[in-house]
């Protein structure tokens, strides 16, 4: 199945916030230093989804000009994952149906909470159209294409990585099983997170994200969610081994 794959934000909100830095990274003139909270749209010959929707979601969407999204897959309830919902709102407008919004239990709860008047009996006018689907770690179907579920561990908070075709993805993760890491094996391109260099309690760090991309041994991995504590892009991307480097906000891969 032929995949077109666009990361659309390899930030994270976690650290200092940037209207409070004054770091050299976020004062960076490099493009690839400036980035939005993580998330990824993958193109299939039937299907556009979406994997995530923080608060830059509709910054996302502008950005790349996409005129649809057939699905959102979300990988966990943070706020920097979810926070963008409320925008699906533009497509239930354009493409006249409700927004096909994926999820654990946990997430779906989080979602039905925060964006309790898009579930009321007497909705609004005008508010998001959203159908949402409980799923396990199970493979199923969007329409035409199949989705694999990774099961991993964001701290304690369980979370899902997403295989699609030859393409997988984990983000916030800092524990992820042998048996599901054999699920991404295979995997043409691996996007996979690392916050930064030194330890932290619920995300890889990059020297622990380059370890399983050696293990996997995909054509292309790439490094996602990263901080400003990660250091400069053209530093650290100097650094890594051939065939890993960190990723940036829109970058575009076609399998």
């Amino acid at each position: 199945m032929k995949l077109k794959i666009t990361l659309l934000g390899t930030g994270t909100s976690q650290g200092i916030p940037v209207v409070a830095c004054s770091c050299e990274i976020c004062r960076s003139k490099d493009e690839k230093d400036k980035r939005l909270r993580p998330a990824a749209m993958v193109e299939t010959p039937y299907e556009n989804i979406v994997i995530d929707a923080g608060p830059d979601f509709r910054q996302q969407m502008l950005r790349e000009n996409v005129k649809k999204v057939d699905a959102l897959l979300i990988t966990h309830n943070h706020k920097d994952h979810i926070g963008g919902l409320d925008d699906v709102r533009a497509f239930n407008w354009v493409l006249q149906k409700p927004m096909d919004i994926y999820g654990n239990g946990q997430s779906l709860k989080v979602i039905e909470k925060d964006f309790s008047y898009a579930f009321e009996i007497e909705k609004y006018p005008g508010v998001p159209q959203i159908n949402l689907h409980l799923i396990h770690n199970t493979p199923f179907n969007i329409n035409n294409t199949q989705v694999m579920p990774i099961a991993a561990l964001h701290g304690k908070l369980p979370v899902f990585g997403y295989r699609l075709g030859d393409f997988s993805y984990l983000t916030d993760a800092s524990f992820i099983e042998e048996k599901e890491l054999e699920k991404m094996k295979g995997s043409k391109i691996v996007v996979i997170n690392a916050l930064r260099q030194k330890k932290h309690h619920s995300h890889f760090t990059l020297d622990e994200a380059v370890d399983i991309l050696n293990y996997l041994q995909p054509q292309k991995g790439f490094i996602t969610h990263i901080s400003h504590q990660m250091g400069f892009h053209k530093s650290i991307n100097n650094k890594l081994p051939k065939g890993i480097s960190l990723a940036w906000d829109g970058l575009k891969v076609e399998i």
